[in-house]
């Protein structure tokens, strides 16, 4: 398929979209938060929803707009900074977005949400039954991360950056395109030329060029890994310069401009995508080249009897990672037992478990049906 081709088949029937909006693309020329361009975004998104589609939007820019009311030049690194720059900045972020979307009669709601909200799979679920609701009200969500609570310190909650976040939230609505818009015109290459389409994120990544403000986190590096997350899991993905004029109706209509994506031509479903794209795993299993190979090609469950080495601290029904002898990650699953219980048990046959537990067990360490298969 052509990347024209490409692009009408899945951004022009896309209709289900969600979009990510950096700190430097939100800020003008002295760094003051852009209201022009809100409003210029707010016309763009209106032209969406007029369309048909639903538009669900991750905005960054909390930290920098509190550091602009504080009159701050640059990022702090301490915490009870950054968590100050951000309780000041939210509401200042959203009380312009509420008067740029309001001049088009659109309704915003405010989401702040943490890493923890994903790893659980109630709280994940309530995160897509609360933004459905309001897409069905007609408002537009705005998401962001909690930055008041998710510093690096508080490493058991945090996601890292609003590209990551923005991959999460496409993967919980099961949306068909994820948009990052940036001030770059996509990916480009070792000449600084754009590069139309990518078919294979770790092909893509030696081209990776930093781009950093100095109110920003993100930089291309974390935007692959969100195209990747996306992708993956059968959506689109596009990196494109939000300052290009009407970025948007553009790239929904097909036009060459960003570098697009191409998801794999099969899609998870939610709970897959909870397993092996959102959920965090809490340890890691080596497996041998003959469980590798089973596991792969295949589309064999994990047995004992291949299990090589257990690392990590996890119970039963716990995110793990698959890995092969190599260290390369075969995938990841949802374990039917312990590390204690795996460490007594690996490299064993089922019929020695009751003897080795001291209870009957699965015959599955994981069971195919709860395991998400990487690419290799």
């Amino acid at each position: 398929m052509s990347s024209t081709d490409l692009r009408k088949s899945t951004l022009g029937a896309a209709r289900n979209v969600v979009i990510k909006l950096g700190t430097q693309l939100l800020s003008g020329d002295d760094d003051a938060l852009d209201l022009r361009y809100l409003r210029d975004l707010a016309r763009q998104v209106r032209s969406l929803r007029d369309a048909g589609r639903t538009v669900t939007l991750v905005v960054s820019g909390a930290i920098g707009e509190g550091c602009r009311a504080l009159a701050l030049k640059q990022r702090p690194r301490d915490v009870a900074a950054l968590q100050a720059a951000a309780a000041v900045g939210q509401p200042r972020l959203m009380r312009h977005l509420h008067d740029a979307f309001s001049r088009q009669g659109q309704t915003v709601a405010q989401l702040l949400l943490t890493r923890g909200d994903f790893d659980d799979r109630i709280r994940f679920l309530n995160i897509r039954n609360c933004v459905v609701e309001l897409h069905e009200a007609g408002c537009v969500p705005v998401i962001n991360e909690n930055d008041t609570v998710a510093v690096d310190e508080i490493e058991a909650l945090r996601l890292g950056e609003n590209d990551i976040l923005a991959a999460m939230i496409c993967n919980a609505l099961r949306a068909d395109a994820l948009v990052l818009l940036s001030v770059v015109d996509g990916l480009q290459d070792n000449r600084g030329r754009r590069i139309d389409r990518v078919d294979a994120i770790d092909d893509a990544a030696h081209h990776v060029q930093a781009h950093r403000s100095a109110l920003g986190k993100g930089g291309m590096r974390t935007k692959l890994e969100a195209a990747g997350i996306a992708t993956a899991a059968g959506e689109v993905t596009v990196i494109a310069h939000g300052r290009d004029r009407n970025i948007l109706p553009r790239l929904f209509a097909g036009e060459a401009v960003g570098t697009i994506f191409a998801p794999v031509p099969r899609k998870l479903d939610s709970r897959r995508r909870w397993i092996g794209m959102t959920r965090r795993p809490t340890g890691k299993i080596v497996v041998d080249h003959g469980a590798a190979e089973a596991l792969r090609r295949r589309g064999k469950s994990l047995l004992a009897i291949g299990i090589v080495a257990v690392h990590g601290r996890f119970r039963r029904g716990e995110v793990v990672r698959a890995c092969d002898p190599d260290g390369a990650e075969v995938g990841r699953g949802l374990t039917n037992y312990s590390h204690t219980e795996l460490a007594k048990i690996q490299g064993c046959r089922s019929s020695q478990f009751a003897r080795l537990l001291g209870h009957p067990g699965h015959a599955e360490v994981i069971h195919r049906d709860n395991f998400v298969l990487f690419s290799h």
